[in-house]
C-alpha cells in the first residue's frame, strides 16, 4: 500500500476520478464561470495598459457640433439646404 502514494501521479488521477463522479453536473457552469472572470479580468488588464495612453481622436466620425455636407443636399435649381432629400416637403 505504501507504493501507491510514492509519487504524485496516483494522487492526481484520484483527484481527477473523484471530480468526475461528484461534480460532473457542475462542472459545464464550473466551466462557464471560469471562462467569464478570464474575459473580466483581461478586459481589466487592457483597461489599465489603455489608462496611461492619451486617447485617439476619430476624425472620421460626426463631431458634435460640426457640419457635414450631405451628398444629396442640393436642391434641383443647384443651391444648398439643411433638411436631407428623403424629408423634404
Amino acid at each position: 500500500m505504501g507504493r501507491l502514494f510514492d509519487g504524485p501521479w496516483p494522487i492526481v488521477i484520484i483527484i481527477i476520478v473523484a471530480l468526475l463522479l461528484f461534480a460532473a453536473p457542475k462542472l459545464p457552469a464550473m466551466a462557464r464561470s471560469l471562462g467569464q472572470s478570464m474575459r473580466i479580468i483581461k478586459s481589466e488588464v487592457k483597461q489599465m495598459k489603455d489608462d496611461g495612453k492619451p486617447e485617439a481622436k476619430d476624425t472620421d466620425g460626426p463631431v458634435e457640433g460640426k457640419v457635414v455636407n450631405h451628398p444629396e443636399s442640393k436642391t434641383r435649381n443647384g443651391d444648398d439646404t439643411d433638411v436631407p432629400p428623403s424629408n423634404r416637403a
